[in-house]
């Protein structure tokens, strides 16, 4: 099936039966994808005295309790919300769902014992291309991002003046493959956040970060819609299923 889909006075073919799923799922084992010192997610049955809500225990049907956190547990959208004082929640601030993105491709950088993803990087990789999301592949990118267990382990990040060329850039939507934007430990500045989020001037409510992607290596750097899909969660994040199409 192709669909045409129309931004800023230009016309775009994508064929819906091939998406590119560049979401992580989530899975009850140890080998999740994990940061933020969080014990693995749980799917469990439901159970009421020697009844258990398992078709393969004897009952008539599934009815399992998931018990994860959307933050540290596998591939999440996040608003503004997830560092203001006031809450605000990212079912609220998403309300568009297509965004026409570029994938780039990203090593980082060493200083001062971290890797960081820099504005010069950013800037090389995008050139003068103006787009709505921004999907950032880290290399080196191998399928362990698909069960890292990232706590203590200072993965890479994006600098200040990163978040800010894309703020200005007017990017709103921006999917990263690791497990946040800022530095694992970074006494609460947040500063990548702070600037992508614009927390010290207007605030971007309608801007959001989706963190925890895996976009495989076959997956061409380029120009492509994105469908970025949520779970209506009432709260800052939510787990979410980022898909790309090809534009024919």
């Amino acid at each position: 099936m192709i669909a045409t889909i129309e931004t800023n006075s230009k016309k775009y073919k994508i064929n819906l039966t091939k998406p590119i799923d560049i979401s992580i799922p989530l899975r009850a084992a140890s080998t999740n994808v994990n940061a933020w010192y969080q014990g693995p997610p749980k799917i469990e049955p439901v159970q009421d005295g020697d009844w258990v809500a398992s078709v393969a225990q004897g009952a008539d049907i599934n009815f399992n309790t998931i018990t994860f956190n959307p933050h540290a547990h596998g591939t999440h959208t996040e608003c503004v919300g997830h560092i203001t004082k006031k809450v605000h929640a990212v079912n609220n601030s998403l309300t568009q769902f297509f965004f026409l993105a570029e994938l780039i491709t990203v090593a980082p950088e060493k200083l001062k014992g971290d890797f960081v993803i820099s504005k010069k990087q950013i800037r090389f990789a995008l050139g003068n291309k103006k787009r709505e999301a921004v999907v950032l592949r880290t290399i080196p990118n191998t399928t362990d991002k698909l069960n890292q267990q990232y706590s203590n382990t200072n993965p890479p990040y994006l600098l200040e003046d990163a978040a800010i060329y894309l703020r200005e850039k007017g990017v709103k939507h921006l999917l990263i493959d690791l497990p946040s934007i800022d530095k694992e430990k970074d006494d609460g500045l947040l500063l990548a956040h702070r600037a992508f989020w614009n927390t010290a001037g207007k605030k971007r409510m309608d801007a959001t970060i989706t963190e925890f992607i895996f976009v495989p290596n076959a997956v061409a750097d380029g120009t492509y819609f994105l469908n970025l899909q949520i779970a209506p969660f009432q709260n800052d994040a939510t787990p979410s299923k980022p898909i790309l199409f090809e534009i024919e």
